[in-house]
């Protein structure tokens, strides 16, 4: 053998030796545990607002601008990704924060199930909407718990999976239970949140899991200045709750100093929304027969039926675009993160959990940057309501006045 391929099989040997140790290890068990456990995390967190999104014809009057569902559906969750990140001081308890998140969108749902008013349907949407912010930035976090950071990444990564998921298993959910109505469709969705605290106490593998994991290719991109430790945690958390070590909790104003630098750099508007909440309810067109479309004549059956419709198509496109990490696509550059926020590709939170920081400041940052979407929500939802009575107004002008059957 010559003696430059004697050393290239050498080479190949020592990089497969630990490649097929951990093919065959719990650890690379643990790591689909913890790819499945994340991808449900972000499926349940954001279901229930895909569904609320896709129920808005349902759930208002014919007269009511749908945007406003989009606003009680976003504005608590902002809420709770504005003022937790400032409020919590100390440790993470994420057994309460899991618990407390389910027990609060389970309740919002029924609310909203069991009332025939808009603002009690309304303040139904505004508890699961703050449940499903406060759960948001509690998986972000979560996430940094486990070390080393290529690790954390892949949660994040699978979490936005899960959340672009969301979308299309929300609007397949409620087009095909839409005829069950308000109360039976929403009531039976009241179950989802359910599957967040099983995950977490029966799939998700502990921190410690990954302590002792070296790969070539699962080396930290950027390390921490300080390992990842769990706390002595309560009688009543036995050995369930991990949480982050650090000497000092970081005080306001060091959590703004944090936050500032990340604001134009990661905070981009979701102003599709717009399009979704304004633009989609007055797309409607006459109901079409088997003769003139064979194909939407067997989907279509009332002018009801094109916003769910418009949602499903929307959502299964963003499931697509938010799975680019999981899907095995390298993660967009630093630079190019404003991108995402026209094709969807939902890198920000990768690169905010890889930057090099100390244990505790990474998790405010995971915790604090899903402000940025949720504000551009918000914004989109406010312009949505005008949109749409002035583009329903501008087609009853024309004579079309499908818009106002809804």
């Amino acid at each position: 053998m010559e003696p430059h391929a004697f050393d290239d099989f050498y080479l190949l040997c020592s990089l497969s030796i630990p490649l097929l140790s951990f093919m065959f290890s719990g650890q690379r068990k643990d790591l689909i545990r913890l790819s499945v456990a994340f991808f449900l995390f972000g499926l349940i967190n954001n279901v229930l607002y895909v569904i609320i999104l896709s129920a808005a014809l349902d759930l208002v009057p014919p007269s009511t601008p749908k945007g406003i569902i989009a606003f009680w559906n976003i504005a608590p969750s902002i809420v709770a990704k504005f003022s937790w990140p400032y409020i919590l001081k100390g440790r993470i308890r994420y057994v309460r924060r899991l618990i407390g998140c389910c027990c609060l969108s389970v309740t919002g749902m029924i609310v909203v199930a069991a009332s025939e008013g808009l603002s009690s349907r309304l303040f139904g949407i505004g508890c699961a909407s703050f449940a499903s912010g406060l759960g948001e930035l509690t998986f972000l976090q979560l996430s940094t718990t486990f070390h080393p950071a290529s690790v954390a990444g892949r949660g994040v990564g699978y979490f936005a999976s899960g959340t672009g998921a969301a979308g299309l298993v929300g609007a397949f959910l409620w087009w095909e239970i839409r005829g069950l109505g308000v109360r039976i469709g929403v009531g039976l969705s009241s179950v989802l949140p359910f599957v967040i605290p099983l995950t977490y106490f029966l799939l998700l593998p502990r921190p410690h899991s990954f302590s002792t994991l070296v790969l070539p290719d699962m080396e930290d991109s950027a390390p921490s200045t300080s390992e990842y430790t769990p706390l002595p945690v309560s009688d009543e958390d036995a050995g369930v709750e991990t949480s982050l070590v650090k000497t000092k909790a970081l005080s306001i104003a060091a959590k703004w100093q944090l936050l500032k630098p990340m604001l134009p750099r990661y905070m981009d508007s979701a102003f599709e929304y717009t399009i979704n909440q304004g633009v989609a309810p007055t797309l409607v067109y006459p109901v079409p027969t088997l003769e003139s479309s064979p194909v939407f004549g067997h989907i279509i059956h009332s002018i009801r039926d094109y916003y769910p419709l418009w949602q499903l198509v929307y959502q299964s496109t963003v499931f697509l675009s938010r799975s680019s990490l999981s899907l095995g696509l390298p993660a967009l550059p630093t630079r190019a993160l404003p991108i995402p926020s026209i094709i969807q590709g939902v890198n920000a939170y990768f690169r905010a959990g890889q930057e090099p920081a100390e244990a505790q400041e990474r998790a405010f940052k995971m915790g604090a940057i899903g402000l940025a979407d949720s504000l551009g929500i918000l914004a989109a939802s406010i312009v949505a309501m005008p949109t749409e009575m002035a583009l329903c107004r501008a087609q009853v002008a024309r004579g079309r006045s499908l818009c106002q059957q809804l």
